[in-house]
Formats: structure tokens, sequence, C-alpha cells
């Protein structure tokens, strides 16, 4: 069992599931290592992919038959594109655990003011109930 939400987001296993680029026969354009900007890599190959799309536009106007080197070439970003962001997939998960535990302690912190709310309603009515009790006994004895 969990004790604290750094705990509990800590024991999530995120070791190296996902096989490089060079383990799978793919040309890495992006730096490699642990301190990569991915913000930065992700759109310095979207712009790579666009510049790409806009020559095979070129190369299927003038030279058709040489567009298969471009379809490569667009490959190999998306190929990039689609493992940089995968890689990114165990940082979302941590994320959207984390987001998630903060909810339910929100909410059961907000149950547990409902509770004490309600137990002072209660311990008020009762007094009032036995204050009430207590004139009615009292006007009792009196006559």
């Amino acid at each position: 069992m969990c004790n604290s939400i750094i705990y509990c987001v800590d024991v999530i296993n995120t070791d190296d599931i996902l096989p490089s680029l060079e383990d799978q026969g793919v040309h890495q354009l992006y730096p490699k290592g642990p301190n990569i900007d991915f913000k930065k890599e992700l759109r310095s190959l979207n712009r790579e992919l666009q510049l790409h799309i806009l020559e095979l536009a070129d190369i299927l106007v003038e030279k058709p038959s040489q567009y298969a080197r471009r379809l490569e070439d667009i490959s190999l970003v998306f190929k990039n594109l689609h493992h940089l962001l995968n890689s990114l997939r165990p940082h979302q998960a941590r994320a959207t655990l984390i987001h998630i535990l903060e909810l339910q302690i929100q909410r059961r912190k907000q149950v547990v003011e409902d509770i004490k709310r309600r137990r002072e309603e209660a311990r008020r009515l009762l007094k009032e109930s036995i204050g009430t009790l207590e004139d009615t006994d009292a006007s009792f004895v009196l006559k």
C-alpha cells in the first residue's frame, strides 16, 4: 500500500521498455541522452517534415520518377516523431497519476470537512434538544 503520492508514483516501473531507433535499424534525427528537450526536438522534426513534404510536392511536379527518396525521408521523420512521442508516455502516465491522486485527496478532504460540518450541526441540535428538554422538565417540576 502506498503511504504518499510520491512513493506511489516512484513505484511505477519506467525502465526502457521502448527499443531505441538504432535497435530498430532507423537513423535517429534528434540527440541521444537523458536530457532531451522534447518540445524543441518535436518542433524541429515537425519543421523538417513540412520541408520534406514541400520538396515532395515540387519533385512530383518537376521529376515524378524521383519521389521515392522524398518518401523515405518523410518516413524517417515520421518514425523519429513517433519514437520521440512514445518516449514521453511514461512521463504522461506519471503526470496523469499524480493529477488523479491529487483530485482524490481534494475530494476526500472535502468529504471530511462535510462530515465535520454535519457533526457540529448535530451537536448543536443535540444541545438545543437537551436544553429544550431541561426547560420542559423544569416547568413540570414547578407545576
